[in-house]
Order: C-alpha cells, then structure tokens, then sequence
C-alpha cells in the first residue's frame, strides 16, 4: 500500500466541542465554560423532570411503602398497577379521555384553519385599522383567563350550550396567541411573490393553497401542539361550565380522585399519569415537526 493510499484510509480527526487554547474559534465555548454549561443544562433538567419521576414512582407504590423517604428513592421496592386499577374503577376514565379528546381534537381544527387565516390576513394584507385590530388581539393576551371567566359562561349559558362539550370547546375554537404566530410567519412571504401570484391569475384560496401553505406548515404543527396541551390540560373552565358529571373532560374527573382519595397520593398519581400520557405520545410523534416549525423561516423554494 502506498502513501497517499495510507493516508486517504486515515480516518478524519475529531473536531474538538471546545476551543482550545491559543485558538481564534470564539464561536466554541472554553473546556471549563463547557463543562459549567452541561452542569448547568443538568441541574434545570433535575429540576424539571424530578417532579414527574417521582410521580410515576409514586403511581407503581403499594399501599405499605413509605413515599416520603428521604432521600427519595424512584424505584418501588414491590411494583404494582392496583392503583391504576382503582383510578378505572373510581371513575369512567375512557369516557372522560373521549370527552378531553373531541375538544382537543376540534380545538386544533379551528385553530389552525382560523389563525392561519387570521395570520394570513394581517401579515401580507394592507388594509386600514390592521394596527388596531393588532392591538386588540394583543391586548387579549395582557388579560388573566379569570377575568373573562364570568362573561364566558354569560355568553355560553346565552346560546344554550352550558353543560356541553360545544361549551367547552367554544372559548378555545381561536386563540389570540395562535393568530399572532401565523402573523408573524406570513410576513415573512415576499410579497413579490405574491404579488407574482395575484397577476397570474391566483386567488385569495389558492394562494393560501399554493404559496402559503407550503411556508406555514411547520408554525402550524407548533399551533396544532399548544392548541390540544391547552384543550386537553384545561381545568379551570370545564369545571365552571360542566355540572353533569357524564359530561366531565379527563381533567375535571380526575378532581374526583382529589376529593375522594386525599388519603391515598398513590391513587392520585395513578390518575396524574393517565392524563398525562396522551400528551407525552403526542410530543414524541410530533417533536421533529415542533422543532422544525420554531427554527424554519424564509420561503422554501
């Protein structure tokens, strides 16, 4: 083997993570700034996730097993499922998930068609009172849910869906957050583009179909995301507009588990787990598509 063959079945050196010294590389970190920031990255990530450990922990504990030990320990000493057998047997749990689920489900329907509407409208169009209809939408986020709460249920009890599902979802159909990332998004379409597009013939549908779309599709999979942890974790207005208990979303039936087995956390966590679940699926499925939709910007080609 010759030479120049030896040194092209070398294998490539390693770039190094951290800049080393006498280097002119000041987008890398130094070695001790390095290892402060996976420390540091670490610590939040204890802080973060312990909580839910030690729920799920807590879910597999039998009733003799002390769940206040310190230091914590996360592994049961003898597993068991009865206190999910018990969350099934102390409430409908598939049918509340059901309830939870078609409000999450029409909650990302008519947020995403709505704000991407709405997104597109105030992003590329120009039209007088566009800054005031902003501020609006704007002011609304400066506004405690609670504040609203009582004129909410007026409005919803008025139309006759007070005790619904259709109430529960009503409220949540559009959020003033979701139309102001669709806005954002959309401005930043050339309008050449579309301009391009009106002389060509294009309409107002199919310049959504055609040309926005296709640049919006990965702020829609972030919309879609907040819309149904929002529907699905939502307590506070479910709890106010449902009084029937057939009616109840997952969350709302989980508040049973609170009033009913205050002496037994494990039973509680059991139930804490279940609702979390179908969110914890759905990040996973859906995490590339989340991530793509927050860094993607420019036009695609």
């Amino acid at each position: 083997m010759s030479a120049a063959q030896g040194q092209a079945t070398t294998a490539p050196r390693r770039e190094k993570a951290y800049r080393t010294r006498g280097s002119a590389d000041i987008m890398k970190p130094s070695l001790p700034g390095l290892i402060g920031k996976y420390a540091l990255l670490i610590v939040i990530l204890g802080i973060m996730v312990f909580p839910f450990l030690w729920q799920m922990s807590t879910s597999f504990r039998g009733a003799t097993e002390n769940i206040y030990d310190f230091p914590p320990s996360l592994i049961p000493a003898a597993p068991t499922i009865d206190n999910y057998a018990n969350v099934f047997r102390a409430i409908p749990v598939l049918d509340y998930a059901w309830h939870s689920l078609l409000v999450g489900v029409g909650t990302v329907i008519t947020n995403v068609v709505f704000a991407t509407m709405g997104g597109y409208a105030l992003g590329t169009i120009k039209f007088r009172g566009k800054w005031i209809v902003l501020a609006i939408i704007f002011s609304t986020l400066l506004l405690p849910a609670e504040v609203t709460l009582t004129s909410q249920y007026l409005t919803v009890k008025s139309l006759g869906l007070a005790n619904t599902l259709w109430g529960v979802f009503l409220p949540g159909a559009i959020a003033a957050i979701n139309v102001l990332l669709m806005t954002a998004v959309c401005r930043m379409i050339p309008p050449d583009t579309l301009d391009a597009a009106t002389i060509d013939g294009a309409n107002t549908m199919q310049r959504l179909r055609h040309i926005v779309w296709p640049n919006v599709r990965g702020m829609v999979s972030v919309v879609a995301l907040f819309a149904f942890i929002g529907a699905w974790d939502d307590f506070l207005w479910p709890l106010v507009v449902l009084s029937d208990p057939a009616n109840y979303t997952l969350t709302v039936g989980m508040q049973y588990l609170s009033s009913n087995f205050a002496s037994n956390p494990r039973v509680i966590a059991a139930g804490t787990m279940i609702a979390l679940v179908p969110i914890i699926v759905l990040f996973a499925v859906l995490q590339k598509q989340f991530f793509r939709g927050v860094e993607e910007g420019g036009v695609k080609g």
